[in-house]
């Protein structure tokens, strides 16, 4: 119930969010709860803004990333963290590679639904429109 009532209604992001996704729903209902949040994957997410990594395990993105880790994986909170800090290096990749001035839940969760094979494509129409759509903003500014 505690858990129930941290989350929220805020979005979430697991890795292999569709084994967490059951075991949540699981658990949510033994407490009379139905889970409203948004899931996103943070490994069908990585599979696409890093298809040459040598596999999308959670351990092995976070050495591939750089990412600081004491070495412990496969308990909650490490794991929780971790995904926590792959999340955001992805989103700042992403911005770095493509110029955007923002990545949203929303355009994250879009990535990992989409096959690998269009992903690269389809960041490349979103960052288009975004910087379209910021010259549009500075030419309203100018009139």
């Amino acid at each position: 119930m505690r858990f129930a009532e941290f989350m929220g209604d805020h979005p979430l992001v697991a890795h292999n969010a569709s084994f967490d996704r059951k075991f949540l729903d699981f658990e949510m209902a033994f407490v009379d709860r139905i889970r409203q949040n948004d899931i996103a994957c943070s490994m069908l997410a990585a599979r696409r803004v890093y298809p040459d990594a040598p596999n999308h395990k959670l351990g092995t993105l976070v050495r591939y990333c750089g990412i600081y880790t004491d070495g412990t994986f496969h308990r909650a909170l490490a794991d929780a963290e971790m995904t926590g800090h792959l999340w955001i290096s992805m989103i700042g990749d992403i911005k770095k590679r493509l110029g955007l001035n923002e990545v949203s839940f929303e355009l994250m969760q879009k990535v990992s639904k989409i096959t690998k094979a269009h992903a690269p494509a389809y960041l490349v129409r979103v960052a288009h429109r975004q910087v379209l759509s910021m010259n549009g903003k500075a030419a309203e500014r100018v009139l």
